[in-house]
């Protein structure tokens, strides 16, 4: 079985093989690397989400772990809605530096603590969130497929990867797996990032997923200016 954790950080490219520098240098190169090189396993995320996802959340907590990066996003987020603060105010330039410790919170801020199957939904759901605008037919999936499979990318991750392109998690399943606040906010947040939400298709695809998590509007809000502001800042 692949490890979810580390396909998770594949997506999100916290770790990149082959290339030197910082995370952030990284995921600022990536849509280079992607165009020069299918081979590169940070390419992964290019193939998947398009550009300008996914590897535009260079933050610092990527170094982390992509699970930590959505669950320190999102605490961030929920901290500063709890507070009654603006949306996305209080962002500062290491974000993990508002972390809280390992078991202070029940947001997955501990990569190696968390647990593997909640780290496989999010995958799940960044997909389904990536394809949300149906732009994604048969014959460009079986495109990334092709370029998937020269990434070095583990066979059994290619064929999840594969099945969830074709069928989408639903919103049942990702309301199931929703049995807290914090995993309501991770699995709106891994969505947010998986797509900057500039067509209706998109737009409409976080607002009904939003509504089935039973978020309040002015979470939501956080939530998208905090995902929004560390996407910009790469």
């Amino acid at each position: 079985m692949f490890d979810p954790k580390q396909l998770l950080d594949q997506l999100l490219g916290a770790n990149v093989p082959g290339t030197s520098g910082t995370v952030r240098d990284a995921g600022v190169k990536a849509v280079d690397a992607a165009e020069r090189n299918p081979l590169t396993a940070g390419a992964i995320a290019a193939l998947l989400l398009g550009t300008g996802v996914g590897r535009g959340l260079t933050t610092s907590a990527l170094k982390y772990g992509g699970l930590a990066a959505i669950a320190g996003l999102g605490y961030q987020a929920y901290k500063n809605y709890q507070q009654g603060n603006r949306p996305g105010s209080g962002e500062v330039r290491d974000e993990t530096a508002q972390w809280p410790a390992p078991g202070e919170t029940a947001f997955h801020v501990d990569q190696k603590a968390a647990d593997p199957d909640f780290a496989l939904l999010l995958v799940r759901a960044m997909v389904a969130a990536a394809a949300a605008d149906g732009k994604v037919d048969g014959a460009e999936r079986q495109r990334i497929l092709g370029r998937l499979s020269q990434t070095g990318m583990d066979s059994e991750a290619q064929a999840f990867i594969e099945n969830e392109m074709a069928n989408p998690v639903g919103f049942d399943t990702l309301v199931a797996a929703a049995t807290s606040d914090e995993r309501k906010v991770e699995i709106y947040a891994a969505s947010r990032i998986a797509i900057d939400p500039d067509t209706r298709a998109e737009r409409g695809y976080l607002d009904m997923l939003a509504g089935r998590l039973d978020l309040p509007d002015q979470l939501v809000e956080h939530i998208d200016a905090t995902v929004s502001g560390a996407k910009a800042s790469a």
